[in-house]
């Protein structure tokens, strides 16, 4: 037995040897991994450039807000918008007619741009107390800015002053005044402003907050508002419509006037305009209206992007000294978007020919009016 098992012993030994070790086990297949496709990355959708398809003189009437008579449509005013595409009118004078009234005088404007062309802007002052334009049915009394300046529920009341005119086919109401008149005492010395109780109050927190609150509700009531006048004619001895040389030493780029704006801009889309005074302290060369420099504290010092327009640069004394051509030509090279032609339509063909001549020969000039018309074109499609 002892021998047998010997025997079995040395026949394994030969296996194991004839084979040179022991099996190990078959590996594990490992799984091929499945084909990935890549994400493919999205090509990104161009923005479409808003000047797209538009002519030079398109462009040109875009920068212009064409007055009319709140009692009748002016034959220059219609042409304007019917023949140069402008960007706004501008209903001005007194009327208790009403909204019903209102809307059949708009809508005779309103028919006239074609179907894709940009929208038209109606506007007009309905500030309250000794300005406001539009009465009659459908609108209320709105009381003067000094008595809104009190109220607690002003974004309420806004929107409701707000929706009529909407209800009357007006888009723009240019309001509120964001002009600082310091006291009770000054404003009686302040004609533009004081005497007619347009301030919100006597100090730049009252004044941010109630002009704030007035735009806050024309926007919920489908209005696009208009801070004026920048940078402040709240300090003035005389008035820029009826007289020549109005000059404010008062005002600095960094004082609390030009404060309002860097607080009321960034809360909603608005306009702003500025003033025709000159403002010895910033810029004594010119009026802010014709003075990259006053532009200047406006885009850069406050950081305002939007659209930025001027006061009346038809009838006003204070810029009667410049023809009507260099009126807007000095404006948009001072970086102005929408040159306001209020009180007297008559002079709008001058202008608007000076802009379109200029921009035909001077590239520089041209970029200014693209620029411009850009920015109107912009606040159009961000209308509340």
């Amino acid at each position: 037995m002892r021998n047998i098992a010997r025997s079995t012993i040395l026949v394994l030994l030969s296996a194991v040897l004839l084979t040179g070790c022991v099996p190990e086990p078959a590996p594990t297949p490992t799984a091929t991994p499945a084909t990935q496709t890549p994400t493919p990355t999205p090509t990104p959708t161009p923005t479409p450039d808003p000047l797209a398809g538009l002519s030079l003189e398109d462009k040109v009437g875009q920068m212009f807000m064409v007055g009319t008579s709140v009692s009748g449509a002016d034959a220059t005013t219609v042409a304007a918008v019917r023949d140069d595409h402008v960007g706004g009118i501008f209903l001005h004078g007194r009327s208790d007619a009403g909204v019903q009234a209102t809307a059949e005088l708009v809508g005779g404007f309103t028919s006239l741009v074609a179907a894709g062309a940009p929208e038209l802007w109606v506007s007009t002052d309905q500030e309250g107390g000794d300005v406001q334009v539009l009465s009659g049915p459908g609108f209320d009394g709105i009381p003067s800015a000094l008595e809104q300046g009190r109220q607690d529920d002003l974004r309420a009341s806004a929107a409701t002053w707000g929706a009529q005119l909407a209800q009357a086919g007006v888009n723009m109401n240019l309001a509120p005044v964001a002009d600082i008149v310091t006291s009770p005492d000054t404003a009686r010395g302040n004609p533009p402003i004081g005497q007619l109780d347009r301030e919100y109050g006597y100090d730049d927190a009252r004044v941010a907050s109630q002009a704030g609150a007035f735009a806050a509700g024309m926007r919920d009531g489908g209005i696009l508002p208009t801070f004026k006048h920048f940078p402040g004619l709240g300090h003035v001895g005389e008035n820029t419509d009826t007289t020549a040389g109005v000059t404010d030493d008062f005002v600095t780029a960094d004082g609390p006037d030009v404060g309002v704006y860097s607080t009321v801009l960034p809360q909603g889309p608005a306009v702003v305009m500025l003033s025709t005074a000159v403002y010895a302290k910033i810029d004594p060369n010119a009026p802010a209206a014709f003075s990259p420099t006053v532009v200047g504290v406006l885009r850069n010092t406050v950081g305002f992007d939007g659209v930025v327009t001027t006061d009346d640069l038809s009838a006003a004394r204070q810029v009667q000294a410049w023809s009507p051509a260099d009126r807007a030509t000095l404006a948009v090279d001072a970086g102005i978007d929408l040159l306001l032609v209020s009180a007297d339509p008559s002079v709008y063909p001058e202008m608007r020919q000076a802009v379109l001549a200029r921009a035909q020969s001077d590239p520089a000039f041209a970029a200014k009016v693209d620029a411009a018309a850009r920015r109107v074109l912009a606040a159009k499609a961000a209308m509340p």
